[in-house]
């Protein structure tokens, strides 16, 4: 068999594989025969080139990792230290939210060794906090 006639991921363009799930085919007056998939990793109005069934010996995915995820997926956190009177300045029903969001370290991974402000838009809400060694400090909550 040729090289697209199988699934073989090594191919001479640059044409990406998916694993999707085909939701359903609606027929329009427009396009034809549209094709509905959920669990793309691609942008709204990528063309699907090719269609192959699903063969679960071939296309089950056990073995997949995450990548640079693994490691975040494992719940690594930083240790948040959150003012009660500043943590108050937020609506009840985000506190929870906003802590565990920082919990996960937003500041972008070049910035983490800076040591600086650094600041969250968060539900109209500005969080202001310093990031040191593992640990992120909220010095500010400004309503945007």
């Amino acid at each position: 068999m040729g090289v697209f006639a199988t699934r073989a991921p090594f191919r001479p363009n640059n044409i990406g594989l998916s694993s999707v799930e085909l939701i359903e085919v609606q027929d329009t007056e427009a396009y034809g025969p549209v094709l509905v998939v959920s669990g793309v990793d691609m942008l709204d109005g990528t063309p699907i080139y090719d269609i192959k069934p699903y063969i679960p010996y071939a296309d089950a995915h056990p073995d997949a990792r995450g990548g640079f995820t693994d490691e975040l997926s494992k719940g690594a956190q930083v240790k948040v230290d959150f003012p009660q009177e500043l943590l108050q300045k937020l609506p009840k029903e985000i506190r929870k939210s906003a802590v565990e969001l920082l919990e996960q370290d937003p500041r972008a991974g070049y910035d983490r060794g800076r040591q600086r402000d650094f600041r969250l838009a968060y539900h109209g809400y500005d969080i202001v906090f310093l990031g040191k060694d593992g640990e992120i400090t909220v010095t500010d909550v400004l309503k945007i």
